[in-house]
Order: C-alpha cells, then sequence, then structure tokens
C-alpha cells in the first residue's frame, strides 16, 4: 500500500501478502507517513487531514477508528451498503482527486524491477520498493 500527498509524491510504503483485506491494514499504513511542517518547528506530522481511498474502504469501523484520531475518511459507498451513507456529495468531490494516487502507482509500476517480482526476499523487494519511491521524491524535487 502506498500513502501519498497532494502532489503523488509518497509518504508512506507498507508491503503486505496478498491475502488481507485493504480495511484493516490501512491504519497501520497511515502510520509510516513523517511529514515535516513547513513554516513550524517540532515533530513532524503522523497524520492527514484526509484520506482519500476507494470503496474498499468504505467500512462504518474504519470511519469510526480513523475520525477518533482526527482524520476524514472519503471513499464512495458500496453498493449493497446497509446503512445510509454518512457522507453527501460535497464531501465526495474530493475524490476527484484519486487519480493522482493512481498515477503514483502507475509511476512505481514503471520500475521494472518491480513489476517482475522475481525476488525471494521481501526485504530486497521492499529495498526496490523505497528505491523507486526515492526516485520519484527525487523527480519532484529536482524538477
Amino acid at each position: 500500500m502506498v500513502v501519498v500527498d497532494g502532489r503523488g509524491v509518497p509518504l508512506g510504503v507498507r508491503l503486505y501478502a496478498a491475502s488481507p483485506a485493504e480495511v484493516r491494514l490501512a491504519e497501520e499504513t497511515l502510520e509510516t507517513i513523517r511529514v515535516g511542517r513547513r513554516h513550524q518547528g517540532g515533530h513532524p506530522r503522523q497524520k492527514p487531514e484526509r484520506v482519500i481511498a476507494d470503496k474498499g474502504y468504505d467500512s462504518d469501523a474504519l470511519r469510526e477508528r480513523l475520525r477518533r484520531r482526527g482524520i476524514t475518511l472519503i471513499a464512495p459507498h458500496r453498493s449493497n451498503r446497509r446503512r445510509t451513507p454518512p457522507q453527501d456529495g460535497r464531501v465526495l468531490r474530493r475524490y476527484r482527486k484519486r487519480w493522482i494516487v493512481e498515477r503514483s502507482i502507475a509511476w512505481l509500476g514503471n520500475f521494472r524491477r518491480l513489476v517482475v517480482r522475481y525476488d525471494r526476499s521481501l526485504t530486497i523487494y521492499q529495498a526496490f520498493i523505497h528505491i523507486a519511491c526515492f526516485m520519484i521524491v527525487l523527480r519532484k524535487v529536482l524538477k
């Protein structure tokens, strides 16, 4: 899973097996974020104001846990939802920015070593993920 900022720069990366649901892994991935404060000193921020995610993250339990931490979850509602949707259309307008996340995932896919996936060790694959994220950040900084 990858967490990116509004420009598509990777902020946090976490690798998992393919079997667990993304809803269960979202909070653990958000804990990998460390963002420095622009005009203030002090500790880096660990929590974003809002998280834009796809339909796979539409869960009342996840919304509640993130709300307790002060994070707003913006995700479209699943079609089989039994309760009334917790968000109206005004909040979901921010979902149009989701393409930035998809573009960042495509940038990671441009690195051949990550697409082939023939490494037997998770630590080697994780190292290549971090190198790819570093190269994306470096391109944005030098631009």
